[in-house]
């Protein structure tokens, strides 16, 4: 038998129509422990409901709290130094032996001495160097005694701001043309 195509949706809506009615009726004659059970899971719900909004009102107040520090945070990060990272063979390439991260001595005029007497003044890689102002690396110089008192840091920032920044070759040949770390 060959049913048209159209047919066989009616004929499964009908049945499915019947069943509905008859399941419908069947539920209505008294069955009230299932209305019971119905009515307590929608209660649970409701429950549930309430208690994830307020999660979600909790995480909304610690995210708008957050995003009030965040302008501070994003203040800072934008204001910190990059980092860079230090390649040891091209400094070595340049100078001909081998460089120490942030060692100081790679500064024309510093030598291990002076080297020390930043160290103690907190001052230890060449990023701290490069920003530490000409008149404060005289004030360490005049502290360490009348020795040190004697040199010049008047090139040692930007020295050291070369040095952290890896551009070893200008710093080789800027030092070049000094005369033990003075221009």
């Amino acid at each position: 038998m060959n049913i048209p195509c159209i047919l066989i949706p009616a004929l499964v809506g009908l049945i499915c129509g019947i069943l509905g009615y008859l399941l419908g009726r069947m539920n209505s004659k008294g069955d009230d422990s299932l209305a019971l059970s119905l009515q307590a899971d929608l209660d649970a719900c409701k429950a549930n409901t309430r208690s994830l909004n307020a999660k979600i009102a909790s995480l909304e107040a610690d995210l708008a709290a957050k995003a009030k520090i965040a302008p501070s945070i994003q203040s800072f990060a934008a204001n910190a130094a990059p980092a860079i990272v230090f390649d040891g063979a091209l400094a070595a390439s340049v100078f001909g032996k081998k460089v120490k991260e942030n060692d100081l001595k790679v500064v024309e005029g510093i030598g291990p001495k002076i080297e020390e007497l930043y160290h103690n003044a907190g001052i230890k890689t060449w990023l701290a160097l490069s920003e530490t102002p000409t008149h404060k690396s005289q004030e360490i110089l005049d502290a360490g005694g009348e020795n040190f008192a004697i040199h010049n840091p008047g090139t040692w920032a930007k020295q050291a701001q070369l040095a952290y920044q890896g551009k070893w070759q200008e710093l080789k040949d800027w030092q070049d043309s000094l005369d033990g770390g003075k221009e």
